[in-house]
């Protein structure tokens, strides 16, 4: 996993591309502007969920993000090695404990394609994730918990689920295990 990708540096180069003063980005964003300011000077790690929110405010998926010159992959097949691992970009603690490989260019397809490694321990955060999406996975191993609102599950190898990503939600691994998940999302969030 890399962690010297400085996500400070590549949000203040975007918003410069953009023409956008911090509290402009703030507001398009929905984010208070003390975090534009935080973020770039590397005072604060932003969430999955802040990061993808602030990248709303560019109209930019998280993959552009962290790889903006990588040409868009357009074969139908992928070997394990061709997947696309976003884990270290968008887990800067670098602990290993989620894994999300992409299949492809999700932007180019509208849809996002993951396989996903939680290990015992791991979670999207406290801080439930929402966003304009629909999504659906399938535990293929292990279990998860998962919470969408007010409902908690715990999913099992061969449970699934399918929501409106508007939702509140969160992923959790409250096992001894890792648990992994093959799951789809239109259009792609990440």
């Amino acid at each position: 996993m890399a962690n010297d990708f400085d996500v400070g540096s590549r949000l203040k180069e975007l918003r410069t591309q953009f023409n956008l003063s911090q509290r402009q980005l703030a507001e398009a964003a929905g984010v208070p502007h003390g975090q534009i300011s935080m973020i770039e000077t590397n005072r604060s790690s932003p969430s999955v969920a802040s990061l993808r929110k602030i990248l709303g405010g560019f109209g930019i998926t998280m993959s552009e993000f962290f790889e903006p010159d990588e040409a868009p992959m357009q074969q139908p097949f992928f070997t394990p090695s061709e997947l696309r691992d976003l884990t270290s970009q968008l887990y800067a603690d670098g602990d290993g404990m989620i894994r999300l490989k992409q299949v492809g260019d999700a932007k180019v397809h509208g849809l996002q394609l993951l396989h996903e490694r939680y290990e015992p321990g791991a979670d999207t955060g406290e801080s439930m994730i929402e966003h304009e999406a629909n999504e659906g996975g399938i535990v293929i191993a292990g279990e998860l918990e998962v919470t969408v609102g007010d409902d908690v599950r715990i999913l099992k190898a061969g449970d699934a689920y399918l929501f409106d990503s508007r939702n509140p939600h969160r992923f959790r691994n409250i096992s001894d295990r890792a648990a992994e998940v093959i799951s789809a999302c239109t259009p792609p969030y990440l």
